[in-house]
């Protein structure tokens, strides 16, 4: 711990300080690092720190109905906004219902902290009432926790946890705070830093690796940038974008890599993957240098490994050294943040002479671009989605939840800035599109936010229109309702002989049910009645407005490529 020495005899003293409990400096200290609003449910272990938060008028506290939407927009508030996210919860199931959402978080590298109250210390370990081994279960998906046993450790615990959940590859981050440890007076020390020995990530890429990735892609003939999610957590559009305007080099953004850079430039593919379109798909596996900037090879991207862009180089760019050769042997590997080496990369490249590799874009592109149409007076999932493009000109915020629509959304949605393209992509969590969307909209209030979510994911967590109720979200909520869980049977469908095996659903009129918690409800089945609906929506203020269109309950995503297959696999079309 760090203190203020004073030498004997000195003239000056140490301010006396001031005396609080545990809880108190807990708030004290978030008050410190930054923190403005962190979304929660209070409990029997977190009751001194709900006390201490009740003087706290400059930190605003969520009242959500489920734990586990605490986690997920705080995960929307951070992807939004750029800063740490911060949910609580109290010990044992609360603190487990955190889980999905901090797990979500350490797949797509998004900064959050989680505070969660504990039994006390006496009781550990004892199988108290609603005791769980929180700091033992989220280990291995936490990028860090601790369990706090003195509260002059409080400001410390608290400072370490958002240094760490914000620099390097950002994650979640646990902090357990028993309960008597939260009722306990200190005297606590807020002039302390974090102490983290051995914990300093590498930012600059090595200059002989920038020299060597950049006369690579000088000399290559059919070069192509893919780009993730570690583009816009390092804030490196502008440089992205830089390079390619010098180069002409073409762009593939992965689903968490959209809008890492506007999704209208020329040069942009969209997303490459398993439903990416046939042309990116293409143009990766025809490539002979691949510079791969914050990603991680994701098996949703490369189908089977062997086959994944079989004749290129790869230059592989991550800040975390962990990922660099894990799945795809990286020929030149660059551990470092994305924007530097970026930055530093852009003005070594010289333009490649890649004509003729435009040329042969330009024709897959032309013979296979993203298309769809209405079968008989049924309203089409991908005219939805690209109305609501249209109609918020791909500036919006959009949360979606895990599914058919999700995929739909980042084909047809072409994100025009960074941060406005907000979904689960790792860990796939059905539950996470509207309270990411709730998130993200306490983060930007300025911006239009909308929810895209399927009516399966929707029933997991649309107990909380309460919340956007109770706080008057202006937040139009568009569910794709096709009767169904439509990723499920959709592989039902095409590898399970189309036995549909409880993937059908019955759902509730979701209007009325929006109504019946002082939403907006509107029940659309026409595709007349599409864009009328949408923009009343997107128009509605100071309450959400659920939009429930009832879907082409046959509509299957594609293009796609089966799991662990190759672009040669993909499906085009039925």
């Amino acid at each position: 711990m760090v203190r203020q020495v004073i030498a004997p005899g000195s003239a000056k003293t140490a301010a006396p300080r001031r005396q609080m409990n545990g809880a108190q400096t807990l708030v004290e200290a978030l008050r410190r690092v930054g923190v403005k609003l962190l979304f929660g449910h209070p409990g029997g272990a977190s009751l001194p720190i709900y006390d201490a938060l009740y003087d706290a008028q400059d930190i605003r506290h969520i009242l959500v109905r489920h734990e586990q939407v605490a986690a997920h927009a705080a995960v929307g508030y951070a992807r939004a906004s750029g800063s740490v996210g911060v949910c609580t919860a109290t010990s044992g199931p609360g603190a487990t219902n955190l889980i999905t959402g901090l797990t979500d978080a350490m797949m797509d590298s998004v900064a959050v902290v989680a505070i969660t109250g504990q039994v006390p210390r006496p009781v550990i370990g004892n199988d108290a009432f609603q005791e769980a081994d929180v700091t033992g279960i989220t280990m291995p998906i936490t990028k860090y926790n601790t369990l706090v046993m003195h509260p002059t450790d409080i400001p410390r615990a608290i400072y370490n946890a958002f240094h760490l959940a914000r620099t390097g590859r950002p994650g979640p981050v646990l902090v357990d705070i028993p309960r008597d440890v939260s009722q306990e007076i200190c005297e606590p020390d807020f002039e302390t830093v974090p102490h983290l020995p051995g914990y300093r990530p590498v930012v600059e890429g090595n200059p002989n690796q920038i020299t060597e990735a950049a006369d690579a892609l000088s000399a290559a003939a059919r070069p192509i940038i893919y780009a993730g999610g570690g583009i816009l957590t390092s804030g490196a559009t502008p440089e992205l974008t830089a390079l390619v305007d010098a180069t002409g080099i073409p762009v593939a953004l992965t689903l968490m890599g959209k809008g890492a850079m506007d999704e209208m430039h020329p040069r942009c593919l969209g997303m490459l993957g398993m439903h990416g379109s046939a042309f990116a798909n293409w143009a990766i596996n025809s490539a002979d240098v691949v510079l791969a900037v914050g990603v991680r090879f994701d098996d949703r991207v490369t189908g089977r490994l062997k086959d994944f862009a079989p004749h290129a180089r790869f230059i592989h760019v991550d800040i975390d050294p962990a990922e660099i050769g894990k799945n795809k042997p990286a020929h030149i590997p660059i551990v470092g943040d994305a924007k530097q080496v970026l930055a530093a990369l852009g003005p070594r490249v010289r333009a490649p002479q890649i004509e003729a590799w435009w040329k042969q874009i330009e024709e897959w592109r032309r013979r296979n671009p993203f298309r769809y149409r209405q079968r008989d007076g049924r309203i089409s999932h991908q005219y939805v989605c690209d109305l609501l493009n249209r109609l918020t000109g791909g500036r919006a915020i959009v949360a979606t939840d895990v599914g058919q629509h999700q995929m739909w959304m980042a084909q047809w949605y072409r994100c025009r800035e960074p941060r406005t393209f907000i979904t689960s992509g790792g860990l796939g969590a059905m539950g996470f599109g509207f309270p990411a969307a709730m998130g993200a909209k306490f983060a930007r209030p300025d911006k239009q936010v909308l929810a895209l979510v399927g009516d399966g994911g929707f029933q997991m967590t649309l107990q909380d229109l309460s919340t956007a109720v109770e706080h008057e979200l202006s937040l139009p909520i568009v569910i794709l309702n096709n009767g169904a869980l439509g990723m499920v049977r959709q592989w039902q469908t095409f590898f399970y002989r189309g036995r549909l095996s409880s993937s059908i659903l019955r759902n509730p009129d979701f209007a009325a049910v929006a109504q019946a918690f002082g939403a907006r409800g509107i029940r659309v089945t026409r595709p007349d009645e599409v864009e009328a609906a949408l923009t009343t929506a997107l128009a509605t203020e100071g309450v959400p407005c659920v939009v429930d269109v009832h879907c082409d309950p046959e509509e299957n995503c594609l293009p796609m490529i089966p799991s662990g297959q190759s672009v040669a696999e993909m499906i085009l079309d039925e």
